[in-house]
């Protein structure tokens, strides 16, 4: 198979879809790669380094589409490349579709076969493409709320652990998955009050008993969460219902309840966001502020680290692109039902219940295309 890996070009997006290792991997395994220049400069790995590897490196994201059968990225297409996609082109990033009714129709519109690496799912229900990146933002969520709960930055100015004689930080962890449990770890670990909040008990119980005892666990309603809103200094939202739109557990309305400088961190933001009032930011202006609350909701927060970022991705989507080269996306999903439940679009159709729903657009089941 032909593989194209175009430089990303969202805002401050400096992670790569494959490194030079990789390429050594799909070269031993008899398909072609090819680079867009500067592709990987971002994340630590040189032109030099990917042509060693075996990779013919292309002066253009125009010609690396063209030529591809399937495309591997990390962030979803933006607008300026809806036209470079082909018809039954591969291409396997990650998409978030139901934050995005735009690009949803783009790719309708475009026929081609997006999977999707926040779809692929195991059979216990974790999300082996997920979860790294995951990891890197919810620790990452705790290292920027901290710094954005400085006056200077528009927080209430104080110190996440706090001094002999003076209290620790209240932090409110919404969601209690990987997002949520990195970051009770990470805020936990620099000494502040967490409280972190989820629907299942037998979560809440896994949480009790490995997390150190400056972390509480509390049952997650709206009662619950507009009382600890209104002590919290810093409130993470790490709420994911897989492929579809992530719930409002804050409000408008509540924000008012909350201190002025308090700062919200809504790792949720590339699904629609649990807090309300966030929209999407970037790495170049990550913030804004309503009612005196300081919101932080940069959609791909792990792009600021990339070289660990792009390690600990292609470590794990590698694997799934190895057989989807090898066996072609149709037979790679019939054989494989992870790869299978990453199918969001196919030719024109919406084969993912999460993203018809978000949408109210026609499902096709999947099976039927398979």
């Amino acid at each position: 198979m032909i593989i194209g890996v175009p430089k990303e070009i969202k805002n401050n997006e400096n992670r790569v879809a494959v490194t030079p290792a990789g390429v050594s991997e799909f070269k031993k395994n008899g398909h072609s790669i090819y680079i867009q220049t500067q592709a990987g400069a971002g994340s630590g790995f040189s032109d030099e380094e990917y042509v060693s590897a075996g990779a013919t490196i292309l002066p253009n994201i125009e010609e690396t589409y063209a030529i591809a059968e399937m495309i591997c990225k990390v962030k979803e297409p933006i607008l300026s490349e809806y036209q470079l996609i082909k018809e039954n082109q591969l291409l396997f990033t990650y998409f978030h579709f139901a934050s995005s009714e735009e690009l949803t129709h783009a790719m309708i519109e475009r026929k081609a076969i997006c999977l999707a690496y926040e779809t692929v799912e195991k059979t216990d229900r974790s999300l082996p493409l997920l979860v790294p990146m995951s990891e890197v933002a919810g620790r990452m969520a705790i290292q920027e709320g901290a710094k954005y709960l400085e006056k200077p930055m528009g927080g209430r100015g104080i110190l996440l652990g706090g001094v002999a004689g003076v209290k620790p930080a209240n932090v409110l962890i919404l969601g209690g998955g990987i997002v949520g449990t990195q970051a009770a770890k990470m805020a936990a670990g620099l000494g502040a009050n967490v409280t972190i909040m989820d629907v299942s008990l037998p979560r809440l119980r896994y949480l009790e008993d490995v997390m150190p005892a400056n972390v509480d666990t509390v049952m997650s309603n709206e009662y619950n969460i507009r009382e600890a809103i209104k002590v919290s200094d810093l409130i993470v939202g790490a709420v994911l219902i897989p492929g579809a739109k992530a719930p409002h557990l804050i409000t408008r309305a509540m924000l008012k309840e909350m201190r002025p400088g308090t700062v919200v961190v809504d790792v949720a933001v590339d699904q629609g966001g649990c807090i309300e009032t966030c929209t999407p930011t970037t790495h170049e202006n990550p913030t804004f502020e309503i009612d005196g609350i300081v919101h932080y909701c940069v959609a791909n927060m792990p792009g600021a680290v990339p070289y660990t970022s792009t390690l600990a991705l292609t470590n794990a989507t590698l694997p799934y692109a190895i057989q989807l080269a090898n066996k072609g996306w149709k037979k790679a999903c019939k054989d494989n039902e992870e790869l299978a439940k990453g199918l969001n679009i196919i030719e024109g159709q919406i084969v993912y219940q999460g993203v018809s729903d978000a949408w109210g657009l026609s499902f096709t089941n999947v099976k039927n295309v398979l």
